[in-house]
């Protein structure tokens, strides 16, 4: 299948990874898949099919322009820190949560209340690279049950770099959702855990654009 749109490469196969490369499969996008264990990638691009392949990780960022990490947010500044020259002129997103498992059955944030994962990991970005926050405002199991709905339900993404834009709307289109872009990357914090554009914050659920101009 021949298309001018950029390869992309989903980091991590965890339960949003998963989703993400599924979706993207499902909506035509060829998909590079990698992980740690390169057996888990080729097993799971074995279920995705023609349009997945499976690589190393290091190969897997050389060989996408959209490179989405969908790994745990200090796995994501580890990366940075390893792969700074073949992240260099790729668009990097970032659907990461600063969350971990509060000993009570619920999360909390590993960061400040007033700090975003998205603005942190900005300040860390390798020379080159264009981070975009995105992919992440849902959580696993509506990314995969809200996917290709009519009307569309919403996923947001901001940016500091907006000639990015329409590359990220239509990989957001092609994932089976309607793009909302919200600003800058300083707007990361609204669209991540607890925000107020987060499913477990304010919003509460996966929304169409319309159910998103309503008045609460």
């Amino acid at each position: 299948m021949s298309t001018n749109k950029s390869k992309v490469a989903v980091i991590g196969l965890g339960n949003i990874g998963k989703v993400v490369a599924s979706n993207l499969v499902s909506g035509g996008r060829e998909v590079i898949v990698a992980s740690r264990k390169i057996e888990d990638a080729k097993a799971f691009a074995s279920e995705l099919g023609n349009l997945a392949t499976a690589t190393d990780v290091k190969s897997a960022i050389k060989d996408a322009g959209i490179v989405i990490l969908s790994v745990w947010f200090n796995t994501i500044q580890e990366l940075f820190k390893q792969y700074p020259n073949e992240l260099k002129g790729k668009i990097v997103i970032d659907p990461s949560n600063p969350i971990a498992p509060d000993g009570n059955g619920g999360f909390k944030k590993v960061i400040g209340a007033d700090e975003s994962a998205g603005q942190i990991l900005k300040g860390l970005l390798p020379d080159g690279a264009t981070l975009v926050k995105a992919l992440g405002s849902l959580g696993a199991a509506s990314l995969a049950g809200e996917a290709f709905k009519k009307p569309g339900k919403v996923l947001f993404y901001a940016a500091d770099d907006k000639s990015v834009n329409n590359t990220i709307e239509t990989l957001i289109k092609d994932s089976g959702f309607e793009p909302v872009n919200i600003g800058g990357i300083d707007q990361s914090i609204r669209m991540e855990v607890f925000g107020e554009l987060h499913e477990y914050g304010a919003l509460g659920k996966a929304v169409t654009k319309a159910e998103l101009k309503q008045p609460a």
